[in-house]
């Protein structure tokens, strides 16, 4: 079972990339495993690029059928782990947990959006305790993270351009149990939610070249979730791997932005809890490149008021050590994305086919 070792942290890989593209907001997650990797100081940062397109097939605006409204994004990635003792690990991560964006190319909507975007960064530190029990070890996982909301809005045809950051403080904890001689591990971990009141200002022209600064401010929830991992190997040389992860979406009805002088508008969502199944193999082989392919289902979230229905994802991946020490990860996948139409709300009356979304995702590791 030494090369399932070997390829062991190669799931990583397949866990980064399916959060890319998971249902609703999701984007990244915080790279708690690397709490579980030998070495004394470890250190790994990347970043995942996905391309998506979807195109409206229906639109009370008649000018955005068959325009694509889907922007691309890059999601960093960085983590660095401190081995404190023999039972104990901590980690810093950074990442993009939540976002979206999209640009119109004829005002949507009954506020007349061009474009809007937001990012959530998280900022976490986790530690964990490791126990000897029977043939592997316990591990008991807690810690912190803070979150950075930022929000830019170009609505009224043009004519009002806002901006909002926030920051909210939330909590993870986990158990797992891994037998390292057979690359077993399962783990469940909890991530809790957040509230968001954001504030800012907003740029409004009310004639050409006579604009103005108003005041704004708006809010929003943003789900816990629980995950269970589990990979074992299953062969010399062989690994398995899956996930099951629970998303709290159903706090998600509105994202509410108040403008002074102009007043509020509404993103209506009241989505459903998300779900989202992943399973795959990875295979070692040689001592220094291993690879893995996985597949991904993500129930919609949507319950009629917009466009995030069911995903299906196809991941591969492949893990190259090299002479210095160090691990490279690439990875690349492709995601089909249903079709939808929102029956309604305040978006009723609009549709979008099936689409697509490429993804590129690249890595480096070291330890000490």
């Amino acid at each position: 079972m030494r090369l399932v070792r070997i390829l062991s942290a190669t799931t990583v890989l397949a866990a980064a990339i399916g959060s890319a593209q998971a249902g609703g907001f999701s984007r990244g997650t915080a790279d708690t495993d690397i709490l579980y990797e030998d070495g004394n100081f470890n250190m790994r940062a990347g970043a995942i690029i996905v391309v998506p397109t979807q195109k409206f097939s229906k639109s009370v605006n008649p000018a955005l059928v068959g325009t694509d409204y889907l922007d691309t994004y890059v999601i960093p990635s960085g983590a660095v782990k401190i081995k404190m003792t023999d039972n104990l690990s901590c980690a810093g991560t950074y990442t993009d947990v939540y976002g979206a964006a999209s640009t119109y190319a004829s005002p949507f909507g009954p506020a007349g959006k061009l474009s809007e975007k937001f990012t959530v960064t998280e900022f976490g530190a986790t530690c964990a305790v490791f126990m000897n029990m029977g043939k592997g070890r316990l591990a008991v996982l807690g810690g912190a993270f803070l979150e950075k909301f930022n929000y830019d809005f170009v609505g009224g045809g043009g004519a009002l351009d806002v901006g909002l950051t926030s920051s909210a403080v939330g909590w993870r904890a986990g158990v797992a149990y891994e037998i390292p001689d057979i690359a077993f591990r399962t783990e469940l971990m909890y991530r809790s939610g957040t509230t968001h009141d954001a504030s800012g200002s907003g740029n409004l022209t009310v004639a050409p070249g006579v604009s103005f600064p108003v005041p704004a401010a708006g809010d929003g929830e943003l789900p816990q979730s629980v995950e269970l991992k589990v990979q074992s190997g299953i062969a010399p040389g062989w690994l398995a791997f899956g996930s099951v992860r629970w998303t709290d979406w159903s706090v998600n009805e509105t994202l509410n932005l108040n403008v002074t002088g102009v007043g509020t508008s509404q993103n209506q969502y009241y989505w459903r809890d998300g779900w989202t199944i992943t399973g795959g193999v990875g295979h070692a082989f040689t001592d220094n490149v291993s690879g893995l392919v996985s597949l991904q289902w993500d129930r919609g979230v949507s319950t009629g008021y917009d466009f995030r229905t069911d995903k299906w994802l196809l991941a591969a991946g492949v893990s190259m050590k090299d002479s210095l020490g160090g691990e490279l990860r690439l990875g690349g996948a492709v995601s089909y994305l249903a079709s939808a139409e929102a029956t309604k709300g305040i978006e009723a009356g609009n549709a979008v086919d099936s689409g697509w979304a490429g993804i590129l995702s690249a890595n480096y590791k070291v330890k000490w």
